[in-house]
C-alpha cells in the first residue's frame, strides 16, 4: 500500500485537473465534471483502503456516513430546479466548509489542548476550524437569502457593522491561541467555532442581493483554503490537493465576477448594496412606458435582420427556455440572425444563463459573451430582454449617482428595437430602477415570460 497509495493519488489528481480543465468550455463541461469525479471516487477509495487496512475501528461509521451522504446528495442534486441551483451551491459549499471545521473539533477532542501536536498540524486545525465556520454560517445565510427564507436586502448594524465583525474575528483568533498551547478545556475550541459562526452570519446579512453570486464565490474559495489547511494538519494528500484546487480557482473566479460588476471585494463585504424591492418611480410626467403584443413582437422579429436574445433571472423563474429555443428556430427559417448575449453575473451565479440554455440544446456557437458581442447592438434590429435587469441598466454607463455606475453593462439601449418581458414595471435584485425601460425605443411586454414567448411564437407561425 505504501506504493499504491500515492500512485492512486496521482491519477486522482491528474483527474482533477484534467476535468477542471473542460470546465473551461461548454463543449467539454460535462465531460470534464464526469472525468474529475471519478478522480474524486478515486481518492475517497483510497482513503478507505488505508483506513482498513491500518485496522481502524471506525470503518463501519464511515461506510455510513457515505450512505447518508449518497442518499442526500444525489436525490437532491437531481430533482434540484435550474431556478434554484444558486441556492444548492451555496448549500453544499456550506456543508464542506462545515465538515473541515468539525475535523478540526475532533482533532481537539482526540488530544485536548493538541498535546505533543506539532506547530504545523495546531495552526492549520486552528486556521480550517475559524475558515471553515465563517463559510459553513456564512453559506447557510446565502443560500437564505436565493432561497427567500431571509430577506434579500441588505441587514446590518449601519456604522457599527465593521466594528462587531472585528471584534468577532479578533475573539476568535484570541480562543484558537488559547486553545492551540496547551489548554485542555474543550470550551476554547467551541468558542472559536461559535464566534466564527457569528462572523459568517455577520459578514453576509449585510450583504445585498446585487452581490450574492460574487459572495458565494467567495465562500467556495474560503471553503477550499480551509480543506487545504485540513489536509495539512492530517497529511492528507487529497485534501490539500482538492482545497487549493478550489480555493485558487474559487479565488479567480471571485476576482473576475467583481471585475465584471466594477466593485472592490473589500466593498462586497463591506455589504449594503441590493436587494431592495422598489417599483419604478412611474409618477413622473416625463416618463412613459410603452406596451406591445406579441402580434407586434412577432412583426418586428420576423422582418428583422438580426436579433439578439439577452436572458436574466426572469428567463430562468418562467423556465422559458425551451420557448426561447422554438421561437430562435421559426427565426431563423425566416433567414432572422440570432444570437444571445451573455453578462457574466446574469442570474445568480456564473455561467448560470449558459447552462439554462443548454438545457435547451441552444447551439454553443450563438451565445455570445459580454465582451464579444457589445458592440453588435448597434447594429441590431430588434433586442429582447427577458428578466437581465441590472445588468442592462444604462445607468451603469451614464448616471455617476447611479449605485451600479461604472458596471460593465450588455449595451442594450443601443439597439434599434428593444422590447423587454417583463411581469411588472418592479425593479431587479439591485433595487436600482432601469431607464431603459423608458426610452423611445423600448417596448415592454409584460405577462410571465414563458407565456409571453410563447404567444410570440404563435404569431410567428401565422405570419
Amino acid at each position: 500500500m505504501e506504493i499504491l497509495e500515492p500512485v492512486l493519488y496521482l491519477i486522482a489528481f491528474a483527474l482533477f485537473i484534467y476535468g477542471l480543465m473542460g470546465l473551461t468550455g461548454p463543449r467539454t463541461a460535462v465531460r470534464g465534471n464526469w472525468i474529475a469525479a471519478v478522480g474524486m471516487a478515486i481518492a475517497m477509495l483510497t482513503v478507505l483502503l488505508v483506513v482498513i487496512i491500518n485496522g481502524a475501528n471506525n470503518i463501519v461509521w464511515i461506510l455510513v456516513g457515505l450512505v447518508v451522504g449518497t442518499l442526500l446528495g444525489v436525490p437532491s442534486a437531481r430533482r434540484v430546479k435550474m431556478t434554484q441551483m444558486p441556492q444548492m451551491v451555496a448549500l453544499f459549499n456550506g456543508v464542506g466548509g462545515g465538515t473541515v471545521a468539525l475535523i478540526a473539533w475532533s482533532e481537539f477532542l482526540a488530544t485536548p489542548g493538541f498535546a505533543g501536536r506539532a506547530g504545523v498540524f495546531v495552526v492549520a486545525s486552528l486556521f480550517s476550524a475559524i475558515v471553515g465556520s465563517i463559510s459553513f454560517w456564512g453559506s447557510l445565510i446565502a443560500f437564505g437569502k436565493l432561497q427567500e427564507l431571509l430577506s434579500s436586502s441588505p441587514i446590518g448594524l449601519g456604522k457599527a457593522q465593521q466594528l462587531v465583525n472585528a471584534i468577532l474575528l479578533i475573539g476568535a483568533i484570541v480562543c484558537a491561541v488559547v486553545a492551540g498551547t496547551g489548554n485542555t478545556s474543550s470550551l476554547w475550541i467551541v468558542a472559536v467555532l461559535v464566534l466564527a459562526g457569528i462572523l459568517g452570519v455577520m459578514v453576509v446579512l449585510p450583504i445585498g442581493g446585487a452581490d450574492m453570486p460574487v459572495v458565494i464565490s467567495l465562500l467556495n474559495a474560503m471553503t477550499g483554503l480551509a480543506a487545504a489547511a485540513a489536509g495539512l494538519a492530517l497529511n492528507n494528500t487529497a485534501m490539500m490537493v482538492a482545497g487549493m484546487i478550489v480555493g485558487a480557482s474559487g479565488s479567480i473566479l471571485t476576482n473576475q465576477m467583481a471585475q465584471a460588476m466594477n466593485r472592490t471585494i473589500p466593498a462586497i463585504v463591506a455589504g449594503g448594496f441590493g436587494g431592495a424591492s422598489v417599483a419604478a418611480a412611474d409618477d413622473d410626467p416625463n416618463k412613459t412606458v410603452k406596451s406591445t403584443s406579441a402580434a407586434d413582437a412577432a412583426i418586428q422579429m420576423a422582418y428583422a435582420e438580426r436579433v439578439i436574445v439577452v436572458p436574466g433571472y426572469g428567463l430562468a423563474v418562467a423556465q422559458a427556455q425551451h420557448a426561447i429555443k422554438e421561437m430562435a428556430k421559426l427565426l431563423e427559417a425566416k433567414g432572422v440572425d440570432v444570437r444571445y448575449a451573455i453578462h457574466p453575473v446574469a442570474g445568480r451565479m456564473p455561467g448560470h444563463m449558459n447552462v439554462l440554455l443548454a438545457e435547451a440544446e441552444v447551439s454553443y456557437d450563438v451565445l455570445k459573451e459580454m465582451d464579444e458581442i457589445n458592440d453588435d447592438f448597434s447594429r441590431t434590429d430588434v433586442t429582447i430582454v427577458i428578466g437581465a435587469n441590472d445588468v442592462t441598466n444604462p445607468s451603469a454607463r451614464n448616471d455617476k449617482s447611479s449605485a451600479i455606475y461604472g458596471m460593465p453593462i450588455l449595451n442594450v439601449d443601443q439597439s434599434h428595437n428593444v422590447i423587454v418581458l417583463k411581469r411588472s414595471m418592479s425593479s431587479g435584485f439591485a433595487g436600482i430602477e432601469n431607464p431603459l425601460f423608458f426610452l423611445d425605443n423600448t417596448s415592454m411586454l409584460f405577462g410571465d415570460a414563458k407565456s409571453s414567448v410563447e404567444k410570440v411564437t404563435e404569431e410567428l407561425k401565422a405570419l
